[in-house]
């Protein structure tokens, strides 16, 4: 098959010049749609443009119930309806400016963000990255190693998917309360924690390595995640093919027009977006354009890519890469267990203490969010039997009962519960029903190929 590639091949200063010259225009439209604010986004088109922006309105936390994406050519035209967690439309007004910041000629490449792979000394913590295989008790362990080598850990996240398990945390020295940088210390750091990764004979590669250059969290645990090969369908749980919780793709070229059509549809969830463009760029796709529908309890993503050659997908092998790493970008944020919410005083220790008490009562954490603000500590676990069984309210009121039962709350997480999913192939073009998309419709340019 021919491939498509552009007619003028753009370097990072011409980039620069042209953001100079057309620089980024960003509209937050509050009167066109009753039930949602619109985010428009025109600017000159370069690698990376969509996953910025998407980047942006996922750091702001803001839903996206819909998308109408188009960057075909040098110009990039992109509509968003967002709301904020609650629902509500927008009207903080320098939501426009910060996503004007993100394309700007100054904006940081993500290319810088690629690759940085174990522990980074920055202006006000150190980094420490760690991939391997997940295990009961494994949290418990790393945090323990990292008290007893006087860290204080003062934000962090971790995701567990198939068996694999990515953590992104960052620390400080306990008395001084700056970042560590000393490399006989960080060696030592890294050598402890390489030991608990590898405790249970990990027949991958276990990683904690130096890293170099500024991370985005979220994109790194995906990129590491990716990188370990979380994706791969050979592990015992990975589910079988009825499992509601796998998510629907297909991977079709659409021959008249030159590019590959993936089709995603799986329950809507917040950042489910940010996942997905976050993997096709970082799988070293172009989107070219894209229609998302978000307004019930599933989601439903179109999108038309090549890879960054100009060539659409040209093996059995690579179309099915390209679902399984989506399947894996959607299940690894998808919450499982009871969500647990520990607030309270920060201390020295803290996590160290908290997991230990879930590994004694044999529960196992599958996913964490951990920060500090101020001196509270704000710690998100989400915990399952470490048996695999379901977790008792008895195990769970004698948690809280050694931890606290005024800083340990039990929050049902309202995006853990797929909805039934039907069978068979579906596509977006079949959901257009306003004038407005009838119109992106008619034009060809969000045309569904089936």
């Amino acid at each position: 098959m021919d491939c498509w590639s552009p007619s003028l091949a753009v370097d990072d200063e011409f980039q620069k010049l042209a953001l100079r010259v057309n620089p980024p225009r960003v509209t937050v439209d509050n009167g066109t749609s009753r039930k949602a604010t619109l985010i428009k986004v025109d600017s000159a088109n370069k690698r990376g443009s969509l996953l910025e922006v998407v980047q942006v309105l996922n750091d702001l936390n803001l839903i996206v119930r819909r998308a109408y994406i188009s960057s075909d050519g040098e110009w990039f035209m992109d509509v968003f309806h967002v709301t904020d967690q609650q629902g509500n439309k927008l009207y903080d007004d320098g939501i426009a400016e910060r996503i004007q910041q993100s394309l700007g000629p100054r904006a940081r490449s993500f290319r810088a963000l690629r690759s940085s792979v174990g522990v980074q000394a920055a202006s006000e913590h150190t980094t420490i990255e760690l991939t391997g295989r997940d295990r009961a008790g494994l949290l418990s362990e790393v945090f323990a190693v990292l008290a007893e080598l006087k860290c204080n850990v003062v934000a962090g996240e971790v995701w567990t998917h198939n068996s694999r398990m990515a953590s992104v945390v960052y620390i400080t020295d306990e008395e001084t309360g700056k970042p560590i940088d000393d490399p006989l210390r960080l060696s030592e750091i890294k050598e402890f924690l390489l030991n608990v990764l590898k405790a249970d004979k990990d027949m991958r590669t276990a990683n904690t390595a130096v890293s170099v250059g500024s991370t985005h969290k979220e994109r790194r645990l995906h990129q590491m995640m990716y990188a370990d090969r979380d994706y791969d369908l050979h592990s015992a749980d990975s589910g079988s093919a009825s499992d509601r919780s796998i998510p629907f793709v297909t991977v079709e070229n659409c021959a008249d027009k030159g590019y590959t059509v993936v089709n995603l549809r799986c329950p809507d969830r917040p950042k489910l977006l940010f996942d997905t463009v976050c993997t096709l760029t970082d799988m070293q796709y172009v989107v070219y354009h894209a229609t998302v529908i978000a307004e019930g309890p599933e989601a439903y993503q179109e999108y038309y890519i090549r890879h960054t050659d100009g060539c659409p997908i040209s093996s059995e092998g690579e179309r099915q890469r390209v679902m399984h790493c989506l399947e894996a970008a959607i299940r690894r944020r998808t919450s499982e267990g009871i969500r647990l919410e520990l607030c309270g005083d920060d201390r020295a220790g803290l996590l160290s203490d908290v997991t230990r008490i879930f590994r004694e009562n044999s529960l196992s954490v599958t996913r964490a969010e951990v920060m500090t603000r101020g001196s509270q500590a704000v710690n998100v676990f989400y915990v399952t039997g470490a048996s695999g069984n379901p977790v008792t309210s008895e195990t769970i009121e004698a948690v809280r009962q050694e931890i606290g039962l005024t800083i340990l709350r039990i929050e049902e997480d309202m995006y853990s519960k797929s909805p039934p999913q039907e069978s068979g192939r579906f596509s977006l073009g079949n959901l257009f029903r306003t004038r407005s998309e009838k119109f992106l419709y008619n034009l060809g340019l969000i045309k569904s190929c089936s």
